[in-house]
């Protein structure tokens, strides 16, 4: 989607060295590597968390629970256990094309709402996605794009859910990246106060990751032209590696530049933190070794971390990085079963 060795992520992240990684177009790390004169403000203080006390929804119709029960009826049995380790967890669910998602969210709120259970959505369809990168694409237009979301909160109709807007759409434009600068920050505000229409609608919109704009107060002026005051707080980490605890050091930051906004931290593939990878392919992308991360929760123990989600679906593919790999977004079970075997 738009938008590393694990001991080395706190040096590097000093020197502004690192490379980039979200979703999909990972560019270099944008900023001096020193906090601004914001991030060292007197704390503000905190809202309350939406998400406090919450269970968020596991979909039984998704990728690892059907190859679980393939891998079962061809007596592979072990590893359908392993894969049951991603097939039971909550995990997101992507809107990322079409005209009119209104049937798709409703289908899926109604169902959470009969497990009792809250639903977390990615709305991933801005115009000029990814920077033309593995997940390139997007709606056709800046108004198809505004029809679109509104379709979304359409299919909400007023009912509890989670939405992670538009991964890597406010980094790629602090790097230069996505075009007409302010019509991209108007198309976000325009989605974030459009899914806050929705009553019970909790809107988190993204910030990329740690490595990505290290420079916290310059990347908060950005989210808040993206309409960040609006939502309920900003994402991170979503389709990335980098561990919880870095994400915790920066998003208290980024925290502090919003005056207080909560975030969350997509934490699905995190459990071995980064990859250094020496086959020439970008690190973010399919990197071999990793593990999942701690679980989807509410129970962050740190007071700005609203809750750990797995926003990314483990096992589905970064992109076509290598001869032989899927497309972006399909699912890979090798990939699946190698993340859950090292967890």
């Amino acid at each position: 989607m738009t938008r590393l060795v694990r001991l080395a992520v706190v040096a590097a992240l000093t020197a502004g060295v690192l490379t980039g990684c979200g979703s999909d177009g990972r560019p270099p790390a944008i900023g001096t590597g020193v906090p601004s004169a914001t991030a060292v403000q007197a704390e503000p203080p905190l809202p309350p968390n939406p998400l406090a006390g919450k269970v968020f929804y596991v979909d039984p119709v998704n990728p690892a629970s059907r190859q679980a029960a393939k891998w079962d009826a061809e007596k592979r049995t072990a590893d359908a256990q392993q894969l049951r380790k991603i097939g039971d967890r909550a995990v997101a669910h992507w809107l990322t094309a079409g005209t009119d998602a209104t049937k798709e969210v409703d289908g899926l709120v109604t169902r959470a709402a009969a497990a009792g259970q809250l639903p977390v959505l990615v709305a991933y369809n801005i115009p000029g996605r990814d920077c033309g990168s593995f997940s390139a694409g997007g709606a056709a237009t800046p108004d198809a794009y505004r029809a679109w979301i509104r379709t979304v909160a359409a299919g909400l109709n007023g009912r509890p859910a989670v939405v992670v807007v538009e991964p890597d759409a406010v980094p790629h434009i602090v790097d230069g990246c996505g075009g007409d600068e302010e019509a991209r920050y108007a198309l976000l505000r325009d989605a974030v106060s459009t899914l806050k229409s929705s009553p019970n609608a909790v809107v988190y919109l993204d910030a990329g990751h740690p490595a990505w704009v290290t420079d916290t107060g310059r990347l908060a002026v950005a989210l808040r032209r993206a309409g960040a005051d609006a939502a309920d707080g900003f994402s991170l980490n979503v389709s990335n590696f980098i561990p919880t605890a870095d994400n915790f050091a920066y998003g208290d930051r980024l925290s502090t530049a919003l005056g207080g906004k909560l975030y969350v931290v997509d934490t699905s593939r995190n459990g071995a933190g980064p990859a250094t990878v020496a086959d020439g392919a970008p690190g973010w992308c399919n990197p071999r070794g990793r593990m999942l991360g701690q679980p989807p929760t509410v129970d962050t123990g740190h007071p700005r971390a609203a809750a750990l989600l797995w926003v990314k679906r483990p096992g589905e593919s970064d992109g076509a990085c290598r001869p032989g790999e899927p497309a972006a977004g399909r699912w890979w079970p090798e990939y699946a079963l190698e993340l859950a075997r090292r967890s």
